[in-house]
């Protein structure tokens, strides 16, 4: 797939005026308008912007002071100071940049210099809620303090494990149970004495069976036998049935008693427990109250805390030697699911024996849970169960009370994480919710923490790209996120930022602890600086790159066993970046070498020439020369794109070629139509093309067409024009230039090849060493050119001439031979038409004849 990439500059204008050789077809000789002197090639000064090592004024860079920070991001370090220093909630920071920018590192060292000037966050923890178990509390502690809470609850169960069962078997609280239990046990002892010397007195007797209580008449202290009471006369077994009847109902009262007398019993057993409980309770509790006095919220959790301890002593009473083996363990206590409800979840907690600071956090994973929080679940009899304890906190828990970074684009593909960012900052608190909750699909019953006041400066990192698109397609971001720092790819070239680039690469070696660089290799990653910025008097600031090249000169220093690391070593480190990436590339170059791909490189051509493409792979691009060929026929003033038609050709690309039509109609059409069918197209493009960059070089083959003149096919030639017919600037131009000296190397250079580029490319030139060589060498040549007129001049050696006093171009002029050919192109069209018309009226006159006579 090829990509022509345009970019805006002023054309410089153009002070060469030359001449070129005639070339083979239409001779300059034959027509005697051969340019009137040479284009001259640019120089080799042009070509490739090279630094003095011995103006940098050091030997290695170990007499350098290294680079503190990024150098050339002024813009974006006082945005990120500003996003910083402002409180509201709303003006969080958002950094753009390419991703080797170093824009991460710069972030974090800036903000860690902030952070002594926060106040330090509190702690936060999460407590059991004794009234509504699923709504776990909240509570908000000095700085340090949560620790102290959870070691004190911890300990203070400790102690009642230890103290209450003591208490409870202590003879004090057994008397006083005792005396309890015997005075309920004696009243119904008396009641049933009572009833039971009543009946003897009526010689009935009571008798206790194991269903219950039976009643029988006796005699002489003796039971009577029911065969005996049946022989009995039957007024006497009445009279006794009586006295046992109303015996019973006195017997049912007193049961009926025994459980209110029970439930009495139980009562002040209760009230004990509690009054022994609530002493060692307290005990336990008040030392860790008085510890958190200042804290009214603690004091009333403690409270709750103390009354629900005292309900439920029996928790610390177990029965069997396995419980009190575990009572015996303190330090199980935190793991005794009989005690959880009385442990606390610290959420934030810092050190106190720590110097007091705010949170920097950068979050490298944002999935939901990982940012808000999460629940988590523990399997039990086959169901999942939780509690406050499986509260876990998120990275805005955190970072609350500092500063959180994200890196933009994992954030948004995270489901729900940037949603519920949005919404923590626009709430100002973190709500832990479940993600099928926030979808609205229906849950199994979960906790509802408390939510916790948000107060946290987000800071996300991205591309432009990103950021871009969020602006247009989220109105929260633009809401949410209103400092905007962007930083620069690169810096002005000048004696000063070549020192600092000096100090930035000695820093590199600093941080990565590696051997020293001599001047010269300072020199040559400068230089690369100015290559990868695609610009002479830039430099690139992609502080990855940088550090890349480095660290890899360094290991090839080292494979040399130097203990400085030289040109050489640096050379070598981009010639082995280049190996590694450029597989594709030499498969390109082999299928144009073996002659799959047809490139001419020598001859002349009518309506053929050599255009230039970059392809980008990643972090590498390198030009490829491919032929365009242009057809043209008496038509009806369309120029068709072949790559549009089939689907091939992107929006820029069909832009310069419709400016094509405008640039001929305007010059060359203004009186007459402009009566021309002409092709365009890329020969053997399978992929894409998109740019503009290649419309002059359409226009040279459209041009050479029309004027039946060849053109040099030892040139390639690339620049986009406008409808004026002036050589605007493109992206690329090194590769291009490269692209197509590589093909020309491979057959042999012969000094007559050479590229053309737009004037405005010149400053961007920073070419192989190689091909600087060999123009020095006059092996190969760069020419620059401000108009078309100046291009195809260099490219056929015929004039391209201008209007006379009588409106024409000069005689034998590409543009004469060019607007002849169209006016005949014209002149035909109208005689074409006349014939047809003619033909028509013939026709039409005979049918109305033929009409007439019949």
């Amino acid at each position: 797939m090829a990509f022509w990439k345009s970019q805006s500059s002023k054309p410089a204008k153009s002070d060469q005026n030359a001449s070129a050789e005639p070339t083979k077809g239409a001779t300059a000789e034959a027509n005697g308008l051969a340019a009137a002197a040479t284009h001259t090639p640019l120089p080799i000064s042009e070509l490739r912007r090279a630094v003095d090592s011995a103006a940098l004024g050091f030997k290695t860079t170990s007499e350098l002071e290294p680079a503190r920070g990024l150098i050339g991001q002024d813009r974006a370090l006082k945005a990120i100071q500003f996003g910083a220093n402002m409180a509201s909630h709303d003006f969080n920071i958002f950094v753009l940049g390419p991703a080797a920018s170093g824009k991460t590192t710069a972030v974090h060292q800036h903000l860690e210099r902030k952070l002594k000037d926060l106040p330090t966050p509190p702690d936060w923890v999460y407590v059991n809620n004794f009234e509504t178990p699923n709504r776990p509390r909240a509570l908000k502690l000095p700085p340090g303090r949560a620790r102290g809470l959870v070691k004190g609850m911890i300990g203070a169960i400790d102690e009642l494990r230890n103290t209450l069962p003591a208490m409870f078997e202590g003879e004090d609280y057994q008397a006083r149970r005792r005396a309890i239990d015997e005075e309920f046990r004696s009243g119904q002892e008396q009641a049933f004495e009572s009833l039971n010397t009543k009946a003897n007195s009526q010689n009935i007797t009571i008798l206790r069976t194991p269903t219950g209580f039976a009643m029988a008449p006796m005699h002489e202290g003796k039971i009577v036998k029911p065969e005996v009471f049946n022989t009995l006369p039957e007024a006497m077994r009445k009279q006794i049935e009586q006295r046992i009847e109303a015996l019973q109902k006195e017997l049912a009262e007193i049961i009926e008693r025994m459980p209110k007398s029970d439930k009495q019993r139980r009562s002040k057993l209760s009230e004990l427990n509690e009054e022994i409980a609530s002493i060692a309770v307290h005990e336990a509790v008040d030392d860790l109250a008085s510890a958190f006095s200042d804290q009214p919220d603690v004091l009333t959790y403690l409270d709750a805390v103390g009354r629900d301890l005292i309900r439920n002593v029996g928790l610390f009473l177990a029965p069997s030697g396995e419980e009190n083996e575990i009572v015996k363990q303190p330090a199980d206590t935190a793991r005794d699911a009989r005690f959880r409800r009385y442990m606390v979840n610290p959420m934030v907690s810092h050190n106190g024996d720590e110097p007091p600071i705010a949170p920097l956090v950068e979050e490298l994973n944002p999935t939901y849970g990982n940012l808000i929080g999460r629940v988590e679940h523990i399997a039990q009899m086959g169901a999942l169960v939780t509690d406050f304890l499986l509260i876990k906190p998120g990275a805005l828990h955190k970072a609350n009370g500092g500063y959180l970074m994200i890196d933009a684009r994992k954030l948004l593909m995270s489901p729900f994480a940037w949603e519920a960012l949005k919404r923590s900052i626009k709430a100002q608190e973190i709500r832990i919710e479940q993600p099928s909750e926030m979808a609205g699909l229906m849950a199994t019953q979960s906790l509802d923490p408390e939510p916790i006041p948000f107060e946290t400066k987000v800071v996300l990192l991205g591309d432009r790209e990103l950021y871009y698109l969020l602006a247009a397609a989220d109105p929260d971001f633009s809401r949410f996120f209103k400092v905007q720092a962007d930083f620069d790819d690169s810096i002005n070239r000048s004696t000063e930022n070549d020192q600092a680039y000096a100090r930035l690469i000695a820093s590199i070696v600093m941080e990565h602890k590696l051997k020293p660089l001599d001047a010269p290799a300072v020199a040559r990653v400068i230089e690369e600086g100015a290559r990868l910025a695609s610009d002479r008097e830039k430099l690139s600031i992609e502080i990855g790159r940088i550090a890349d090249l480095v660290r890899e000169a360094d290991y090839w220093a080292a494979q040399a066993g130097r203990s400085t690391t030289t040109r050489a070593d640096v050379a070598q480190a981009i010639d082995e970046q280049i190996q590694r990436s450029d597989r594709l590339r030499d498969r390109s170059q082999e299928t144009i070498e073996r002659q799959i791909v047809l490139v001419d490189t020598t001859g002349a051509k009518v309506g053929q020439i050599n255009g230039l493409a970059v392809l980008q792979l990643g972090d590498f691009s390198f030009g490829r020369p491919s032929r365009i060929t242009a057809r043209v026929r008496m038509g009806s003033g369309r120029v068709t794109d072949i790559e549009r038609e089939a689907n091939l050709g992107g929006a820029l690309h069909t832009k310069g070629v419709m400016i094509l039509w405008g640039f001929l109609a305007g010059r060359y059409a203004l009186d007459v139509p402009l009566a021309l069918a002409a092709t365009l197209v890329f020969e053997q493009s399978y992929g894409g093309v998109d740019g503009d960059s290649a419309s002059s070089t359409e226009l040279y083959a459209l041009l050479s067409a029309l004027s039946e003149v060849p053109i040099k096919q030892s040139f390639a030639v690339t620049g986009s024009v406008n409808q004026w017919g002036e050589v605007q600037a493109i992206g690329g131009v090194n590769e291009k230039i490269e692209g197509f000296f590589d093909v020309c190397k491979a057959r042999g250079l012969n000094g007559e090849q050479g590229v053309l580029i737009p004037r405005a490319n010149v400053q961007h030139l920073m070419l192989r060493e190689d091909v600087v060589e060999a123009v020095k060498a006059g092996k190969f040549a760069i020419h620059a050119v401000d108009t078309i007129d100046q291009g195809i001049e260099i490219l056929t050696g015929i004039k391209a001439g201008t209007r006379e006093d009588d409106g024409q171009f000069e005689d034998g002029s590409i543009n004469r031979r060019v607007e002849e050919k169209l006016r005949s192109f014209a002149e035909r069209g109208r005689a074409f038409a006349r014939r047809s018309e003619s033909g028509d009226g013939d026709s039409a006159a005979g049918s109305e004849n033929g009409k007439t006579s019949s």
